[in-house]
């Protein structure tokens, strides 16, 4: 399963971890210095979902960007209750 969103195409980005030491300059100390810089991984809130897509069916991977902005439709578990009158 690709980890990429359906929708919005979200997908791990790479940047970077600083770590720094020493107090601040505003706090009275002669300002943080940049002890190591190592490689990290930003990954998205990836959900697997069950959607309709084409009007069938399937379990993708989305985002919760996606979830929140109503991108996904989601299948109707029970069909509406129905009266028939006789």
């Amino acid at each position: 399963m690709a980890s990429k969103c359906f929708f919005t195409g979200k997908k791990m980005r790479l940047g970077n971890q600083i770590a720094r030491r020493g107090k601040a300059k505003y706090l009275g100390g002669i300002g943080k210095k940049t002890t190591g810089i190592s490689r990290r991984k930003f990954k998205p809130n990836l959900q697997s979902v069950r959607a309709v897509v084409n009007g069938e069916v399937v379990r993708i991977t989305v985002s919760t960007q996606a979830l929140r902005m109503g991108l996904v439709q989601k299948p109707v578990k029970h069909k509406p209750f129905s009266v028939t009158q006789s």
